[in-house]
């Protein structure tokens, strides 16, 4: 064979062990949309592609890193913006894309993936505002030191049971307790203070719920469920934020329905816009704002519920519910368990879990607050320590004590020990502590 034959046949090997060189994707389009407060780029691709995101001053500007991507043939950079003075591209080695944002002023930065919707493909979104302002486009600054407020929502209520456990556990009732011990530790937090928009067994409709929080200026919603499912085995909590496509039919509806008095976002009313188009943009930006921190909230949440907890979705999940859509308050949903599984109808039930639950909730909450803290908040100028509480356990059905052991990669001693157990004996539901070390 000969030594040009041999070099063809390792190229084309090293193409085909190389699939970026082959699937790499395209970056389609840039576009650019401004209102007052507020610049929004949007990246559309032909497929779903991870980024990075930093930034760089001397001149000002921000870059943005596409691994395995390249410009598409027809892209065209946007015209300068609101904070956008100019964009550029430029591919890197390894099949990176690189997309650097030129700015007018140092802004700060917030970034978050969609999927496909609403006509649209899979897009990464970049949100610019003014560094010496909040990140969320909707706060009007108050009184400095004000206390960050916290909407907890149990979900159903009244004539409305919510899903029922097979032994008759009611959904509205695990939910309500959990909501109420949460609320008690958002309380006692300084720099915190908790609002519920139900505290006994009355139903409450879900645009009031929505209502609540707008009105009580909130800073997060949390609404705390239980899932249900026709198999019994289905187990596992979730974390929810709102579906983009969602958000854009609750925009166009605020939008229709909204009069001059009426505030479309915090602290700014109708009447203070001058018309449709730039009511559009303001709502749009907050409505992304809030999208964008509700993410990190429920990752937050994530992170501590998973160390409490089996999650059924590690990852945020996107559903189209009403509780969800304020456009100017970040919102989460927490499906805490299946009340349609015996052993986790039974978890829901046991005060102790209650416990266990909402102080996880309190923890990625507190987590997201001293990551992203509204400026004129106690807790921006005293931010609270990061929260990494142990490692809890929930026993299921199957599981041995040495198995749990070599799945924390700790000595059953130190397991035994921390949980002051006489014996390798374990019960379906029993919580452990998982030591730190051992």
């Amino acid at each position: 064979m000969g030594i040009q034959r041999l070099r063809r046949i390792f190229l084309l090997g090293a193409l085909i062990l190389a699939p970026s060189a082959v699937i790499a994707g395209q970056l389609t389009s840039i576009r650019v949309s401004a209102g007052p407060t507020a610049t929004r780029v949007v990246l559309d691709l032909d497929r779903a592609a991870s980024h990075r995101l930093f930034e760089l001053s001397n001149p000002d500007r921000i870059v943005i890193d596409l691994p395995n991507t390249a410009a598409g043939a027809t892209l065209r950079l946007p015209e300068a913006k609101g904070r956008i003075k100019s964009v550029r591209t430029g591919s890197r080695p390894g099949g990176e894309l690189r997309v650097v944002l030129d700015l007018t002023s140092r802004a700060e930065s917030k970034s978050f993936p969609l999927g496909p919707e609403g006509g649209f493909g899979h897009r990464i979104v970049i949100d610019l505002t003014d560094a010496d302002e909040s990140a969320r486009v909707r706060r009007v600054p108050t009184d400095p030191g004000r206390d960050v407020v916290v909407v907890i929502d149990a979900g159903h209520g009244g004539g409305d049971p919510g899903a029922i456990g097979p032994n008759g556990t009611r959904e509205k009732v695990v939910t309500l307790a959990i909501a109420r011990r949460l609320a008690a530790l958002v309380d006692a937090e300084p720099g915190m203070r908790a609002v519920m928009t139900r505290n006994s067994d009355r139903r409450i409709e879900l645009r009031d719920r929505v209502r609540i929080a707008r009105e009580a200026q909130a800073d997060l919603l949390i609404s705390i469920h239980a899932d249900a499912y026709r198999n019994a085995s289905a187990s596992g909590a979730t974390v929810y934020t709102l579906k983009t496509e969602r958000a854009r039919r609750e925009l166009a509806r605020l939008l229709e329905n909204s009069d001059n008095d009426e505030e479309l976002v915090r602290g700014v009313s109708r009447a203070q816009l001058d018309d449709d188009v730039v009511a559009r943009i303001v709502l749009d930006l907050s409505q992304g704002a809030a999208i964008s921190e509700s993410r990190v909230a429920a990752e937050r949440i994530i992170e501590q519920l998973s160390r409490v907890t089996k999650m059924r979705k590690t990852t945020v999940e996107q559903e189209s519910l009403a509780i969800l859509t304020a456009p100017d308050v970040p919102s989460v949903i927490v499906e805490s368990a299946y009340i349609s599984n015996p052993r986790e109808e039974a978890n829901l039930r046991d005060p102790g879990y209650q416990n266990m639950l909402a102080n996880a909730l309190f923890a990625g909450i507190v987590d997201y607050f001293r990551t992203n803290p509204p400026p004129d908040t106690f807790i921006a100028a005293n931010p609270p320590a990061e929260r990494r509480g142990p490692i809890q356990h929930v026993i299921a059905r199957g599981e041995t004590l040495s198995e749990i052991a070599e799945r924390y990669r700790v000595s059953l001693r130190s397991l035994r020990s921390t949980n002051q157990l006489r014996s390798d004996t374990i019960r379906i539901g029993q919580v452990l502590t998982i030591p730190t070390t051992g």
